[in-house]
């Protein structure tokens, strides 16, 4: 009895998902956009962080797809992804990097 009430359950739920697909590939868009998010505040390599960034306008792209915006998802993939994440690598590629040297370390 309990396992038929287990699979019927799990049946219904399968079913509610595939009723709401919609949904769950928002909720799981939403949470590759959050994760990417942290990761563009938290990552030490400058970078994966402009990458990160790109990750997150790519998600806001799909989003305005979601919301029959076709347009403004169009314009945020060429403008953001496309230009401003590529510039963003490209000023930080050709951006001198001193490397700190440590108060023990003396060239003498």
């Amino acid at each position: 009895m309990i396992l038929n009430d287990i699979w019927n359950g799990f049946c219904d739920l399968m079913g509610y998902l595939w009723a709401n697909s919609d949904l769950v590939a928002f909720v799981v868009l939403a949470a590759i956009a959050i994760a990417a998010a942290l990761y563009v505040v938290g990552s030490k390599e400058v970078v994966h962080s402009a990458f990160y960034l790109a990750l997150v306008f790519v998600c806001v792209a799909v989003t305005y797809f979601f919301l029959e915006a076709e347009f403004i998802g169009v314009i945020q993939m060429l403008v953001y992804v496309g230009a401003i994440t590529i510039l963003f690598a490209f000023s930080i590629m050709l951006t001198r990097r001193y490397i700190m040297q440590k108060e023990g370390d003396c060239d003498e």
